[in-house]
């Protein structure tokens, strides 16, 4: 099981010592050193069922920086899984990659349900 996360983020730093707490191993990505592929966002979409745009992390600077809200308007989904696998600033996060399961953000009660320990 991968966790993206940004070691700076409070949300993942929760997230991760949740995980610990409950003995449950997985395998570190620093988001913005190892952004997810386009195919590991691929599957974050296929297992998670949401939509491409819960992706996106909103409330990041970057975000609205780079004034993406009015860029993915005009992209398609291809294009937008590109500009994601590029720059990890602009993924929601944490994200958990696990075989046949995908989590994004830190919801304790979804993790309780997914992870069970």
């Amino acid at each position: 099981m991968k966790v993206f996360h940004y070691p700076k983020c409070s949300t993942c730093v929760k997230a991760r010592k949740w995980l610990r707490d409950r003995n449950i191993d997985f395998v570190e990505k620093n988001i913005v050193e190892e952004t997810p592929s386009v195919e590991e966002l691929k599957k974050v979409l296929e297992y998670s069922g949401l939509p491409i745009k819960k992706l996106f992390n909103t409330s990041g600077m970057m975000y609205r920086e780079m004034n993406i809200k009015e860029k993915t308007d005009k992209m398609s989904d291809d294009e937008k899984l590109s500009l994601l696998s590029e720059n990890g600033m602009l993924v929601k996060r944490p994200i958990v990659l696990g075989d046949k399961f995908a989590l994004v953000g830190f919801k304790e009660s979804e993790w309780q349900a997914v992870l069970g320990k």
